[in-house]
């Protein structure tokens, strides 16, 4: 079998050319990239200055709470704890059971739609006919609120109006008071909803490798398999990691789902629902806020993760 190249080098040569072209080094940065410097500050400031502006005094506030033992019906038993909700919350099984639950659905989620979507963009790229009928089909699901999806799953496996039952059956299996059973329509319906996001992003992806390198490799006798991880992924890993990264972050904040579903019941609570559950349930102010801020950190840290794993510089992934 002739020997196959690793074809991402190509694009790499070309971003080097680029870099080289435009002024690589920090120290001496060309005009031009001063200049697109300053239009992505132009562009994405006023977006960025009101993201912040809307996010930064809530999750300030919740930053604040979360030091104090504080509930809502009680406001005049407010006390300065300091870290002890944060304490309590990581010394709690609990929490450590929601985490376990919500890690097993984003990596179950995002593991399969990153293999569905992948097909699925593969198809809407190659497509000839019928390409906007197809990609409309594909991604329809994704349009639909998350809320209204969820209630269309919960009364499709429901045990008095649910029809799926009839496909299978089980006339008397009552899928939500099972925490096997819940978990798995949880994540068939997240897949559901949300692989065409992920085929969205992937298209977007094969849309910038150039055919000539899989022509190239096919001609040197590269198999399909070939073709696909020697060619095909290694030159679409920008797409692929924002696809993965904004995904995972979705998946582990997961809430509509599991609130209309379950309700947290039968061990099927994330920890988004955790923190709802201490606010809006128990009124516990200050335990929720301490919560709300480990989920916040957690999220943090798997973007962190995603970004240096992946080893791919946004900055230098050019469309032109």
């Amino acid at each position: 079998m002739a020997t196959v190249t690793n074809y991402s080098g190509a694009t790499g040569g070309a971003a080097s050319a680029n870099t080289a072209v435009t002024g690589g080094t920090k120290g001496h940065r060309s005009d031009r990239a001063r200049s697109e410097e300053h239009l992505g500050w132009m562009l994405a400031g006023p977006a960025l200055f009101v993201m912040l502006a809307v996010t930064a005094y809530p999750m300030g506030r919740a930053v604040y709470q979360s030091l104090f033992s504080y509930r809502i019906t009680a406001p005049d038993e407010r006390e300065f704890i300091g870290l002890k909700n944060y304490v309590t919350v990581l010394t709690d099984s609990l929490w450590w059971t929601d985490v376990g639950t919500t890690v097993f659905i984003t990596v179950v989620t995002v593991g399969v739609e990153l293999v569905i979507g992948f097909a699925f963009a593969s198809v809407m790229h190659r497509l000839i006919f019928g390409r906007r009928t197809v990609r409309t089909a594909i991604l329809l699901p994704y349009g639909i609120i998350t809320v209204v999806s969820a209630f269309a799953w919960r009364y499709a496996f429901d045990l008095d109006t649910g029809f799926v039952n009839s496909w299978f059956n089980l006339e008397e299996y009552a899928w939500f008071s099972h925490r096997g059973s819940a978990i798995a329509v949880i994540i068939l319906a997240e897949i559901w909803k949300t692989t065409p996001f992920i085929s969205l992003l992937l298209l977007a992806g094969l849309a910038q490798v150039p055919a000539e390198l899989g022509e190239a490799a096919k001609v040197d006798g590269a198999s399909w398999w070939q073709r696909l991880t020697k060619v095909t992924l290694p030159n679409m890993k920008a797409a692929i990691m924002v696809a993965l990264l904004f995904r995972t972050l979705d998946a582990y904040r997961i809430f509509d789902t599991v609130f209309v579903t379950t309700n947290g019941a039968e061990d099927t609570e994330t920890v988004s629902f955790l923190a709802y559950r201490q606010v809006i349930g128990r009124t516990a102010i200050g335990l929720g806020s301490a919560v709300s801020v480990l989920l916040f950190l957690t999220v943090l840290l798997i973007a962190v993760v995603f970004v240096k794993g992946f080893k791919t510089d946004l900055s230098q992934v050019r469309g032109d």
